[in-house]
């Protein structure tokens, strides 16, 4: 008899783990879903804030380049 009341103890205590394991899978769920969405807002504001800047810095290094390179002038030996 003490040995059935020990594996019904033992299986109810598995059985209450799990659940309270799930409920926990769930909420930890929930807070990613929450840190991926702010992390996605960050992004976009980001990208929104400062977009026109950096577009503007990389067509300034563009245009500095371009003026700095001269291929006009150079012979290409043939082949």
């Amino acid at each position: 008899m003490n040995q059935a009341y020990y594996a019904l103890a033992t299986l109810q205590a598995f059985f209450s783990d799990r659940l309270d394991n799930r409920k926990d899978r769930g909420a930890t769920a929930v807070e990613y879903g929450l840190m991926v969405g702010l992390i996605a807002v960050a992004i976009i504001a980001a990208v929104v804030f400062l977009g026109d800047t950096v577009s503007d810095m990389f067509a300034g290094t563009s245009n500095e380049l371009d003026s700095r390179t001269e291929f006009d002038n150079v012979t290409v030996p043939a082949g």
